[in-house]
């Protein structure tokens, strides 16, 4: 089976700084792999293992994707070729925008499955997985809690609020992994070595086909002000505190 697990580049949370007027500021930030997509990754990486199949690594955004330590990062965690799409259009590309992109690099691509993350760690609008299901017209399930072959099916499973439910699709198909679905391995240091060694193919927005306009302009990006807490604790669920809650919640807009 050939899996296909995306992942996006974010700068380091720890890193970023927030401005007197709210204003995030990455000067300072490095840049490292979403926390979300290594579920991605790893998954994509074991059941490809579990399958006999090969797992390679597609990711779309702008010139700091060609950087050689986070090429490494990502080679280095199972995956044994890596795409990208590298484009300065891309760095501030919405959820719709990266996902055609990375729907139209797919079409180049042989594969069963697609993994994504079940959202990105900057942004976490938790719509690009979905969305590249739709615009290449396949099967797609999000909240993902582990995907297994089954004869030339899938088993995806996922855990829901009061019950865990298990859904039979046939491939290609595209999957969002929850965070917890699998543990990430640490890469070795001789794992670290052999990325080095692997293929990488990359692509110009003209190769894909372009990136589409935005229907959605962004203003700014703010970091919410900060709240202090009331402290105010209710306990049990009477009509009382429920009401007395959501008056709460409504006073704090």
């Amino acid at each position: 089976m050939n899996i296909v697990a995306c992942y996006k580049i974010v700068p380091d949370a720890q890193d970023i700084e927030v401005g007197a007027d709210g204003a995030l500021r990455l000067d300072r930030a490095q840049w490292v792999l979403g926390e979300y997509d290594l579920a991605a990754i790893e998954a994509a990486a074991q059941l490809a293992a579990a399958t006999d199949g090969g797992a390679v690594l597609l990711s779309a955004g702008g010139e700091k994707l060609n950087d050689t330590k986070l090429v490494k990062a990502a080679l280095s965690r199972g995956a044994d070729e890596l795409y990208r799409v590298v484009d300065p259009a891309l760095e501030d590309a919405d959820a719709f925008q990266t996902a055609s992109v990375l729907a139209a690099a797919l079409r180049k691509i042989d594969f069963d499955l697609v993994v994504c993350g079940e959202g990105s760690a900057d942004r976490y609008s938790q719509q690009v997985g979905l969305l590249v299901g739709a615009l290449l017209g396949l099967p797609v399930v999000n909240a993902t809690g582990s995907v297994r072959a089954e004869g030339d099916a899938l088993l995806v499973e996922r855990v829901l609020e009061n019950e865990v439910e298990v859904l039979e699709i046939a491939p290609p198909a595209v999957v969002s992994m929850t965070s917890d679905a699998v543990l990430p391995r640490i890469p070795q240091l001789k794992d670290i070595l052999a990325a080095g060694k692997k293929p990488v193919t990359t692509w110009s927005l003209d190769e894909v086909g372009g990136i589409p306009e935005s229907p959605v302009e962004t203003v700014s990006v703010k970091a919410p002000a900060s709240i202090a807490r009331k402290g105010i604790v209710l306990e049990g669920a009477t009509d009382e505190n429920i009401g007395e809650l959501v008056s709460g919640i409504r006073a704090s807009r």
